[in-house]
Parts: C-alpha cells; sequence; structure tokens
C-alpha cells in the first residue's frame, strides 16, 4: 500500500525533473547507523501510518568546522594569546555554514522526493540545519528503512523511529545526521539528575537567612543545605556582582518542568532575605509552557539556588516543551521532539546568549546514536565559541546503573559513561573537506559532594570514561596518572584512553527546596551544576566588571589551575556492582579537579 502511495504522489516530481531523476532514482544506500536491538526500556508497539508526518531535521556537514574547533581552542586556552577573545554570532555562522555543493545536493534530493526546501519550519542561519516535514512513506524512501512506533514504559511515550538508516552514498559526504531516525531519546524520556530525600517538617526547618563568614561552614549544614551553607562552602559570601547588565545566567529545562516564582518568593524569604522581591524570567522553546500552578521538583532546585547564590544576576529558565501527545492507533499527523537539538539550535539563533547555561539532564552514552551525539556536540561547540560555559551534571548512577551491559550485540559487562557530560568525541571530515580530525570537549560535567568539614564524594556521584569519545589533551596528565596509580582496578570495565569526567564537583544532597509552598531536602548532581553555575556567573561577573569577556568554555583553565579548586580525596561512585572509582588526591572520575574557591579563582580569572 505504501508504494502505491508514493508512486501516485511523487511520479509528477520525477517526471518534471529527469536530470535529478537520473541522479536519486535509483541510488546506491550506504549504512549511516543502525541498532543491532531495539534500544533498552524501549518496545515495538506497532506500524505507524504512511502518511504520520515527522519533522525531519537534517545537518548538512560544515565546510570550516574544523576551523571552528580551531579558533574555539585558541579562546579558551589561557595561555593563548587570542584567550577570551570570543566569535560573534556572525563569525561562528560563517564557520559553520555548509558548501554550496552540500546545500544543491540535499536541496535536490528533497525536492526529487517531493519535498520542497521552501517548505522548511526552522532553517538556521547559518544554513547547517534545515527541518522540513516529510511523511513515513517519503521518509522509508529516502532512508532506504522502515520506521516503527515505540514504547517506553517508564515515562509511558511513544515515539516514530527507526532501528537503521541509509544514505546515497552521494550524501554521506554531505549530511551529518538526520533525525529523527535512531536516536530514541524525547523529552519525556531523558532523565533528570535529582531526587526527593524527604519533606521536611516545620518543627525542622532551618533558618538559614544569617550571614556566615567566609572561613566558617557550621556543622549544620551536613545535614541541610542553604544558600548560606553554599556561600561558605564555595567562599562567595563577601562578593556583590556588579556587570548585571550585561551578565546572564540561564537554567535549561525540559520534562514539562516549571519554576515557580511563588516558592522562589517563599525560599528567599527564608534564606536569602536581600533578595526577596528578584525574579527569573521564562522563555519558552518548542511550545514549552509555564504553569505555575504545577511546581516542578528540578525547575525549582535549579532556579531558587542559582537565583540564591548569584543575585542579583539577571536568570533565565528556558522552559522546553515537547512534543504534542502520540496516539498510535490513529492517522493524526505529529510530530516528535529532539530535546537537545530543538533546544540548542533555538538558543544558537539569538543574538544575545547566557554566559553561563546548566542543564541537568542526561542520558546513557551508548542509547544515543554517534552522528547524533556529534551532531550535538558540534552545537556545544558553537556555544563556547561564542562565550557561554555550559555545565551539565554527571548523573546520579556512580559508574553504571542496573543495567551496565553494552548493547553492541555482544552484552558485555562495562561501566556505563553519561551523556552529554562525558562528552568528548573527534570530527572526521568528509574526503572533500579538510581531511582533519579534531577534538570537540565543550560541555562541563559536574559531579557530587557531601558533608562539610571536609567534603566527600557522594557515591551516586556520575563518572568515569567515554567509549565514544577521546581523551583531550588538556587532561590527558593529570587523568593518565590517576588511571597508572589505578593499576588492574576495574580493569576492561572502562576506556582508559576516553575523555575522563567529571571536571569539577559540588555538594549534591540535602538541599532545602521550596516545592508548592512546602520545604522539602532534594539531592542529585542536578543540584550540583546548578551550584557550580552561579559560582562560574560570579566569576564571570567579575571578569565583565573588570573590562574582561567572560569565560566561555571552562575546561582548559579548569585543568590548568589546580590551585582554584579544593581536592576531595575521599569516598567512591559505585555501580555495576562494584565499588566503582576512589577519590584520591589530584584528578579522579568521582569528583573531577574538587570543588570551587571563589576567592582563590578571583586572581586566575583575572589574569587568565
Amino acid at each position: 500500500m505504501r508504494s502505491l502511495v508514493f508512486l501516485a504522489y511523487f511520479l509528477p516530481f520525477c517526471v518534471s525533473t529527469p536530470l535529478a531523476s537520473k541522479r536519486w532514482d535509483e541510488p546506491e544506500l550506504v549504512k549511516k547507523h543502525s541498532w543491532v536491538a531495539v534500544p533498552s526500556g524501549w518496545e515495538f508497539h506497532s506500524v505507524p501510518s504512511a502518511d504520520h508526518v515527522i519533522d525531519m531535521r537534517i545537518g548538512l556537514t560544515k565546510e570550516k568546522g574544523n576551523e571552528l574547533i580551531s579558533a574555539l581552542y585558541e579562546v579558551s586556552m589561557p595561555s593563548h594569546e587570542r584567550y577570551g577573545k570570543h566569535l560573534s554570532k556572525e563569525e561562528v555562522d560563517a564557520l559553520v555554514a555548509p558548501h554550496p555543493d552540500s546545500v544543491e545536493a540535499v536541496e535536490s534530493w528533497l525536492s526529487f522526493h517531493g519535498v520542497n526546501p521552501d517548505d522548511s519550519s526552522f532553517r538556521s542561519s547559518s544554513g547547517s540545519w534545515i527541518t522540513v516535514p516529510m511523511t513515513v512513506s517519503q521518509a522509508e524512501r529516502m532512508l532506504g528503512t522502515e520506521y516503527g512506533v515505540y514504547y517506553h514504559a517508564e515515562s509511558d511515550s511513544y515515539v516514530v523511529r527507526t532501528l537503521g538508516y541509509s544514505l546515497p552514498r552521494e550524501l554521506h559526504d554531505h549530511i551529518k545526521v538526520m533525525s529523527p531516525t535512531t536516536y530514541f531519546g524525547t523529552v519525556k524520556s531523558m532523565k533528570t539528575a535529582s531526587f526527593i530525600q524527604q519533606e521536611i517538617e516545620e518543627e525542622e526547618e532551618v533558618e538559614a537567612t544569617t550571614e556566615l563568614s567566609a572561613a566558617a561552614v557550621p556543622s549544620s549544614c551536613a545535614s541541610a543545605i542553604t544558600i548560606s551553607c553554599l556561600q561558605a562552602l564555595y567562599n562567595t559570601t563577601e562578593y556583590v556582582p556588579t556587570a548585571t547588565d550585561r551578565n546572564i545566567l540561564g537554567v535549561a529545562g525540559y520534562l514539562e518542568e516549571f519554576a515557580n516564582r511563588a516558592d522562589l518568593q517563599t525560599f528567599l524569604g527564608r534564606f536569602r532575605s536581600d533578595a526577596v522581591g528578584i525574579t527569573f524570567d521564562t522563555v519558552l522553546v518548542n511550545d514549552g509552557q509555564d504553569d505555575q500552578t504545577d511546581p516542578g521538583v528540578e525547575a525549582n532546585l535549579d532556579i531558587q539556588y542559582t537565583v540564591g547564590l548569584s543575585f542579583p544576576t539577571p536568570n533565565i529558565y528556558y522552559s522546553t516543551g515537547g512534543s504534542p501527545p502520540f496516539i498510535p492507533d490513529t492517522d493524526t499527523p505529529t510530530n516528535t521532539n529532539e530535546p537537545y537539538l530543538d533546544w540548542l539550535n533555538f538558543i544558537l539563533a539569538q543574538d544575545t546568549i547566557p554566559q553561563t547555561i546548566t542543564t541537568s539532564y542526561g542520558e546513557n552514552e551508548q542509547t544515543v546514536p554517534f552522528d547524533y551525539a556529534s551532531s550535538v556536540c558540534e552545537l556545544f561547540a558553537e556555544l563556547g565559541a561564542r562565550g557561554s560555559t555550559v555545565l551539565f551534571s554527571s548523573g546520579d548512577s556512580g559508574v553504571g546503573g542496573s543495567d551496565c551491559t553494552t548493547n553492541d550485540g555482544t552484552n558485555t559487562v562495562r561501566f556505563q559513561p553519561a551523556f552529554p557530560a562525558g562528552y568528548v568525541h573527534f570530527i572526521t571530515q568528509p574526503a572533500h573537506l579538510a581531511g582533519t580530525r579534531f577534538r570537540c570537549p565543550f560541555v562541563t560535567a559536574v559531579g557530587g559532594t557531601e558533608s562539610v568539614n571536609p567534603e566527600v564524594a557522594v557515591d551516586f556521584s556520575g563518572g568515569g570514561f567515554s567509549n565514544y569519545f577521546a581523551m583531550p589533551e588538556y587532561q590527558a596528565e593529570t587523568v593518565n596518572a590517576y588511571v597508572a596509580d589505578l593499576g588492574t582496578t576495574n580493569a576492561g570495565l572502562f576506556n582508559t584512553s576516553g575523555r575522563a569526567y567529571p571536571d569539577l564537583a559540588a555538594h549534591g544532597v540535602d538541599f532545602r527546596v521550596v516545592i508548592g509552598g512546602s520545604l522539602f531536602s532534594v539531592g542529585g548532581t542536578s543540584a550540583s551544576s546548578p551550584t557550580l553555575a552561579a559560582v562560574v556567573a560570579l566569576l564571570n561577573d567579575y571578569r565583565l566588571s573588570n573590562g574582561l569577556s567572560s569565560l566561555g568554555f571552562l575546561n582548559p583553565l579548569i585543568y590548568a589551575s589546580p590551585e582554584g579548586f579544593v581536592d576531595i580525596t575521599s569516598g567512591s561512585n559505585p555501580g555495576c556492582d562494584t565499588d566503582g572509582f576512589p577519590a584520591t588526591v589530584g584528578w579522579d572520575p568521582v569528583t573531577g579537579m574538587g570543588t570551587p574557591d571563589f576567592v582563590a579563582l578571583q586572581p586566575i580569572v583575572l589574569a587568565a
């Protein structure tokens, strides 16, 4: 039936374009990506209607992508003369634009199959991304595949995806990724790295509006974390931001998590009384919402601590929506959602972007196809080049959750690194371009600690070594020293040459959060990431107020400046029926280079 529908609909296009017909009628299809089995947690449900409409996102190969990577490293390495001289939006767009031949080939291919490029619902300013609506029958013919409706029980969500897809050989040099294809992630199936520990009874409530000296961290902070505790721990108590007309802290929100303004005022009244009355902006992305009757745990945790720690720095909460509910037994056209791509393409389209961005969501690296992962990474590179520091929580499963087997058909037991926290990879340029490989590490991963005097690694802190992505040079010396000291511990369970994470850490348990007017204790590395983001925002304020640029991509500075951090030397992150990795002197895959010392970092970032 699908083939009859296709022929009836597309025959006019084929007849009217004989040259395109010869080029695209029966091209040699070469596999782009495929899974050996349905990704864990998903199950096949049904065959979608041939007329079901999907929004196909096409990432075109960037002609000068290698030059962007080179420029990013130059503006991010403290020892380079270009340090801090970030690129403008227009300069980045020029470097990531596709070659005209790529544009011609892709548009010709689309047109042959009855997909008009002029009907695109999104086209990036650089031209490197285009989103076009197409039916399932069109996508199946173009990609040499069959789509299915798949169900994810944990999130009760359905998606239309395929287990593999191919492209005409000619297009492999021109197309980096097409999605939705084999990436099964959705907003609903993403993982948040936070959890409610308990509701706090009235008599247990902690009043922490009193100021603490920078040298004193009360023992009460070991069981109840508040703004004052974090100010004392990370030495920000005495700092007052002044560059509030230029500095912005952004929080990326998903999963229909809404940051509540009334709860923020209640929180500030208890824990940061001088900030009462300040609020935050909410920006809606991809049909996101702002339901003030439905406060989210993650959203409230993020915004209460970013606002409370960075006050009076402006904060923006980005509420990224999902797709309309997909009803698998109807023919109603619906669009699927790509959480990372949609948010990144939105933020990169803005003329002004936050200097610091925190995200507390992620998933297992092996569930993300490499073509999709590397395309997302290149978008993070654009943010870094424009001067943004992007932080991600490292996850709450230690070295791996309940399922520690690989999904390559061998079912090998290995530690399971997180995406995008463990994010570094090689970009291999197509043959008609530069032919050079470049590393692409552009997010700062944040692990978790607990206790005070001293802090120790919390046992759920996600950390380890990427199985996809290579170790960048800036961390090689300290990470290789750690691996050497490990000896045979965990041998064979991790990639000794992979990107190592986390990069830094911050407290991750017993955070007091107001949700629906009540006080709760919340934990997770999703508490650690906004905490560290607030400290970075203060450092950005310090640089901006001294006439300097923002920090941008932070990792090279981190590994070059161990004296700016407090080393965490105790604890581990068990998982996969092992004790995980131990925290130790120097970098470790539990707490990275340690926790921030704002006062120690001030002269470092001023001199960079």
